[in-house]
């Protein structure tokens, strides 16, 4: 039996997160609903803009994977967790983060001098989620950061789109799934955000290879990666890539192929205040169920209800109590 059940890799952000206006958007030129990478003084004066005009909602340490793992931690996973902060006051935040929840990873303290990568996250009153990122020192994430005694002891591993982005980040990628599959570790990616498919396609077919074990997608990630005119069809075509996947729809719900069947996953309604983290603890939730031995209908619904949750309050994931009384409500 592995040691652990699943094995991230991804960037490692702390998220600060703002309430804002549209018109924001308009007035600083930020292009509404997207990632988009920054450098350090374009952050260092968006930073100083939103804290005057809206004040700091909430600091919490995430990237993409890392939502998805702090969710499987909290479900009752045992996780590990592969990114690069610096020797500085967020990167401390950071790791004190990850190791508070249990999560086991490769930082330590001796890490590099940098900076540590943050995200400034912008959250309008639709509850969609906007993210200005300036990746500092977790752009060089690299070979030297795997550990490959315990991604060769994992059951899946879980690659971040976002990695895409940076050249080592997404070498890095591909030499764990290479080590994944030589020991028989399933394979498990997250396309992460629109802007990845838009702009880094290429990468991302670079980081697939010859395909995963699961892949996880929103339905507009889906449309642009493989270029259908609808769900249908894209799934169609994701099946060349993936031998299984799971779509999330929004307030749709979220359509999965297990390999054999596709299965519809119902919403769950709640009032929406902040998307962001919506789908990566989906994906975590997701892979918790599965590793935990539950059938796909299960996952689906567990991570139907968990994303649910997580948009109807502000940050990129949940209380740690909370996972543990949701999962009550549905397993």
């Amino acid at each position: 039996m592995a040691k652990y059940h699943i094995y991230g890799i991804g960037n490692a952000l702390v998220d600060k997160e703002f309430e804002v206006t549209d018109a924001f958007f308009a007035k600083a030129g930020i292009e509404k609903g997207q990632m988009t990478l920054i450098d350090q003084d374009q952050q260092e004066a968006l930073l100083a803009q939103l804290t005057e005009e809206f004040g700091l909602k909430k600091r919490a340490g995430g990237g993409s994977a890392a939502n998805s793992i702090f969710a499987a931690q909290y479900l009752g996973a045992n996780t590990f967790y592969t990114c690069n902060v610096a020797n500085d006051e967020t990167g401390d935040f950071y790791v004190k983060d990850l190791t508070s929840a249990g999560v086991a990873t490769n930082l330590g303290a001796n890490r590099e001098s940098g900076v540590t990568g943050k995200c400034m996250v912008m959250i309008t009153p639709d509850a969609e989620r906007t993210m200005n990122t300036y990746l500092g020192i977790t752009a060089d994430l690299n070979h030297s950061h795997i550990n490959e005694a315990a991604l060769k002891d994992s059951e899946y591993l879980y690659i971040e789109g976002y990695l895409v982005s940076s050249d080592s980040a997404r070498h890095a990628a591909i030499e764990c799934k290479k080590i994944a599959q030589a020991n028989q570790v399933k394979t498990a990616m997250t396309f992460s955000d629109p802007a990845m498919v838009q702009f880094f396609k290429d990468g991302l077919i670079e980081m697939l290879g010859d395909g995963v074990d699961l892949l996880f997608c929103n339905e507009e990630e889906a449309l642009g990666f493989t270029g259908a005119e609808n769900l249908s069809a894209a799934m169609v075509a994701l099946k060349q890539t993936a031998k299984t996947f799971a779509i999330t729809c929004g307030a749709k719900g979220a359509v999965l192929f297990d390999g054999e069947r596709v299965i519809e996953i119902a919403p769950n309604e709640v009032t929406a205040v902040d998307s962001n983290g919506a789908g990566d603890n989906f994906a975590g939730a997701f892979l918790y169920a599965l590793t935990a031995g539950h059938s796909w209908e299960q996952a689906g619904n567990l991570a139907s209800k968990i994303s649910a949750q997580v948009v109807s309050q502000f940050g990129p994931r949940l209380d740690a109590e909370q996972y543990p009384q949701l999962k009550s409500e549905v397993l």
